[in-house]
């Protein structure tokens, strides 16, 4: 019964190769990148780059990116603006040109509400699972979502870093989604040494309108 369980488990997980990334639908990128293409670079980007960080414990920074999207099989691949998109594809475009600024309590209720749908689907992704590598793989999620140890918070900006890095290399290839919201958003989240050097490479690669300040 446990391998009968193991096995729809891995069935279930290969749902996120044809799964495809919302925020490159919502972009109007054609063929965007699945949501198992974003968990694998995500993964090689969080092993090397953390091992130019002293202390951090890579086995867990990899296993956090193996886990950190799986939930999106049942929640969805949510973002933070689709309550509040145009259903018009031209003022879609238009809209997705600005970076949407929210308060902070719309944030929170952001937040609580993305949350709860994807720990719901977290719950029942791994319901006949062994004891054992459910909780490790919940705690593992946790981390990811609530920066509880620096394995976490490093990866929590890794994940962003790649996301990042695949809007530039689409906007070098379709001319969108828009430059400039992205640099702005950049300068607001990242604050680690490594990721911030990392992006200042990234700059003089993609970035067309002079050195962004990060």
């Amino acid at each position: 019964k446990q391998m009968e369980n193991l096995l729809n488990f891995f069935i279930e997980i290969g749902k996120l190769k044809n799964m495809p990334r919302r925020g490159w639908v919502i972009n109007d990128i054609k063929n965007g990148e699945s949501i198992a293409e974003h968990i694998f670079r995500t993964s090689l980007m969080a092993w090397i780059l953390g091992n130019e960080k002293k202390g951090l414990n890579i086995e867990r920074v990899l296993k956090i990116a193996l886990v950190h999207d799986i939930c999106e099989i049942y929640s969805g691949d949510i973002t933070p603006y689709d309550s509040i998109l145009p259903k018009n594809s031209k003022k879609r475009r238009d809209f997705m040109k600005t970076w949407p600024r929210f308060t902070k309590v719309q944030k929170l209720k952001i937040s609580i509400e993305k949350h709860k749908k994807e720990e719901k689907g977290l719950n029942r992704l791994l319901l006949n699972l062994p004891t054992g590598i459910k909780k490790e793989i919940k705690n593992l999620w946790l981390d990811y979502e609530e920066g509880l140890t620096p394995e976490g918070r490093f990866f929590k900006q890794t994940d962003r870093l790649e996301n990042f890095l695949q809007a530039m290399e689409y906007w070098g290839k379709y001319k969108k989604p828009p430059q400039g919201p992205w640099w702005e958003w950049a300068s607001e989240f990242f604050d680690d040494p490594v990721l911030l050097d990392f992006i200042e490479k990234m700059s003089k690669k993609f970035y067309k309108k002079g050195k962004p300040k990060i």
